[in-house]
C-alpha cells in the first residue's frame, strides 16, 4: 500500500450493483487494491503525473477502471487521505 486510504466508501449505486454482481464485486476489490498500490488505471497521462506528485505533496488521488462487459469505476482518495470514495463517473 502506497498510502493510507483512510474511511472506504462507496456509493449507492456501486453499493447495489456490488449486492447483485459478483462480477462487479471482484471488479471493484481488485480496483481499490491496484488504486492502493499506486496503479491509476486508466487514467490520461496528465493525470498519472499528477497522482505521483500528489502521493509526495498530499492531493487528491484519482483513478480510473475499466472491464469490458461492467461499467467504469472512478477512485477518488481525498487530499487528506481521510476518506477514498468508489463511485460511477455519473455519480461525481
Amino acid at each position: 500500500m502506497k498510502f493510507n486510504p483512510g474511511q472506504m466508501v462507496v456509493t449507492r449505486g456501486v453499493n447495489d450493483l456490488i449486492a447483485g454482481n459478483a462480477d462487479f464485486a471482484k471488479h471493484v476489490h481488485l480496483s481499490l487494491s491496484r488504486h492502493l498500490a499506486g496503479d491509476w488505471g486508466d487514467v490520461c497521462d496528465d493525470d498519472r503525473v499528477s497522482n505521483e506528485l500528489a502521493l509526495q505533496g498530499g492531493e487528491r488521488l484519482f483513478s480510473v477502471y475499466k472491464k469490458e462487459g461492467l461499467p467504469k469505476i472512478w477512485i477518488i482518495t481525498e487530499w487528506d487521505r481521510s476518506v477514498t470514495n468508489v463511485l460511477f463517473p455519473e455519480e461525481y
